[in-house]
């Protein structure tokens, strides 16, 4: 096996878990500032929310990719053997892209309910 084959995931999930680290350590700190200016740092999260309308392009999107995925290896044995990950990727982004025009007419639809 190659060096980069194994040096990819490993420098992926350490850098993942740093960047974890310090956003947690920023997020510390400006909460210190917070409490030291005698500011409510409560405050700040209500822009965490979860809202379901990203909940859910977020899941249509990886629903999508991963039946283009699906598909794509399905039919990759059929294919020429230098169109093969052509198609396995193309099919990601198209039935990726089709999960979120699913997502916005769900949407749509729900804010038309809204308003009335």
């Amino acid at each position: 096996m190659h060096a980069a084959a194994i040096a990819v995931p490993i420098v992926a999930i350490v850098g993942g878990l740093t960047m974890i680290i310090f956003l947690r350590y920023f997020e510390n700190i400006e909460r210190m500032a917070m409490i030291s200016k005698g500011l409510n740092p409560l405050e700040n999260q209500k822009r965490r929310r979860i809202s379901p309308d990203n909940t859910l392009r977020i899941g249509l999107l990886v629903v999508g990719a991963g039946l283009g995925l699906l598909i794509g290896t399905i039919l990759a044995p059929f294919t020429n053997d230098s169109f093969g990950d052509g198609i396995q990727i193309s099919l990601v982004m198209i039935f990726g892209g089709a999960g979120l025009l699913a997502s916005y007419v769900i949407q749509m639809r729900n804010e038309k309910k809204r308003e009335e």
